[in-house]
């Protein structure tokens, strides 16, 4: 399934407690029952005023449902092409076989 990157602008996200964070993923949990099995919620992270997301999705058209009926911004909806990290700079197994 694709991966996305999911911008949500949120003034103040930074700042919500616990239990105001707690309600959010309810609620976002629930409209993800209520769609089904081709979306599924892997991660998130909380700035200042921003909430950045990682779904796993059939199509962004569902992203984009879930956040309606979420009652979420969806400002940015990305698709996620490839990831890489500190280990992408070593070589490869077979490259270092040469």
């Amino acid at each position: 399934m694709p991966r996305f990157l999911i911008e949500r602008e949120l003034p103040g996200a930074g700042r919500l407690s616990a239990d105001e964070l707690r309600s959010v993923s309810a609620t976002s949990c629930q409209v993800l029952r209520e769609l089904g099995p081709d979306i599924q919620w892997v991660q998130s992270y909380v700035t200042d005023d921003r909430i950045y997301c990682v779904y796993l999705a059939t199509d962004p058209a569902l992203v984009r449902e879930h956040a309606r009926r979420a009652g979420f911004p969806a400002n940015s909806v990305s698709e996620i092409r490839t990831g890489i990290d500190p280990t992408t700079a070593e070589p490869t197994l077979v490259a270092a076989r040469a």
